[in-house]
């Protein structure tokens, strides 16, 4: 009598089994069943990641327009970009264009692009192209500068960010107007004259002074560019010319009270070549001086050019710009 009650249990535990294998074989088939998507593997495919969401309103990126001291000789600007959301972001490329210059302006990415942590801003170091001005090529008439509309950035990330492709940058220091200015004045300036300085620095001036000489070689006057009458006709175009109405100093270098830098100085196509002498004394002492220039040996000449009042920032060159610094040491003493 009790081998009856053992086989009994022995048979449900059988048809147990079978029930549970058989309904772990429906849901395997189930999950199975559906479509999947075109050239996925066998496996279930990895999720896309969602596209980071912006907190507080913010837009998920947001751009600014900035430009570094150390930077600003070589016409280098920064686009900075902000992450405004939770999760990393990387920026695979970006172009600025402004109608203040004549092709976009890019960030050339190292391989990967760049990866923007969550809250935080890194900077795209993008070269200036040639700036978009009229008038400075005419024998006569102004120097206009190209009143650019807003900028617009282009930029493309992973992950993508739906509606973040282009972005209005802000421009607080007004960076792109100042650069677009100053590279016109300068290409109408250098239309009609080279300034170049001279490698050697006198520094045997007493009283802790040096001389700086800047050449003055102007370009020839084009064919008929005379201002007079030529055989009884009309008379040709006047030459172009440019005043210097006065230099500045620097934040290294500044002018020597007792002899002043020269004041309107004109300089025309065609003319004799001449010089400016500029003696200089150091601007400051500071243990600080030397070691933190980074436009201290751009002497910046304020010119009238082609009817327009501007700075032209003359480079004085790696030669000269290290003598500047050995001089300025040397007349500070030790700190």
């Amino acid at each position: 009598m009790s081998r009856a009650p053992l086989t009994s249990r022995r048979r449900f535990k059988s048809a147990l089994a079978s029930i549970v294998a058989m309904a772990m074989l429906m849901t395997l088939a189930a999950c199975n069943s559906g479509p999947r998507p075109e050239g996925s593997p066998d496996s279930a495919s990895a999720p896309v990641p969602p596209s980071p969401t912006p907190i507080g309103g913010l837009p998920a990126i947001s751009a600014q327009i900035n430009q570094f001291r150390d930077n600003y000789a070589r016409q280098i600007i920064e686009i900075q970009l902000t992450n405004n959301t939770p999760e990393p972001v990387t920026v695979l490329d970006a172009s600025l264009r402004s109608g203040l210059f004549g092709a976009a302006i890019t960030w050339d990415p190292s391989a990967g692009g760049i990866e923007l942590p969550p809250r935080q801003t890194k900077s795209l170091p993008a070269q200036l192209p040639e700036p978009a001005c009229t008038g400075f090529g005419e024998p006569t008439g102004g120097l206009t500068t190209v009143q650019g509309d807003k900028p617009q950035l282009q930029i493309t990330t992973q992950p993508a960010m739906p509606g973040q492709a282009t972005l209005e940058p802000t421009d607080p220091h007004g960076v792109l107007t100042r650069n677009n200015a100053e590279r016109c004045v300068s290409k109408a300036a250098e239309a009609i004259a080279e300034f170049r300085p001279v490698p050697e620095l006198d520094a045997t001036e007493k009283g802790g002074t040096a001389v700086v000489r800047i050449l003055i070689l102007p370009k020839p006057s084009p064919q008929g560019s005379t201002g007079s009458t030529q055989g009884g006709g009309d008379p040709g175009p006047e030459p172009r010319s440019l005043t210097i109405e006065k230099i500045d100093g620097t934040p290294l270098i500044a002018e020597e009270p007792s002899r002043p830098w020269p004041r309107g100085v004109k300089v025309q196509e065609g003319g004799p070549a001449s010089e400016l002498r500029l003696v200089i004394r150091p601007a400051r002492c500071d243990p600080h001086a030397v070691a933190e220039d980074k436009v201290g040996t751009l002497f910046p000449l304020r010119i009238t050019v082609a009817g327009q009042q501007g700075v032209l920032k003359v480079d004085a060159g790696a030669e000269l710009r290290g003598r500047i610094h050995d001089f300025v040491t040397a007349t500070c003493g030790p700190q």
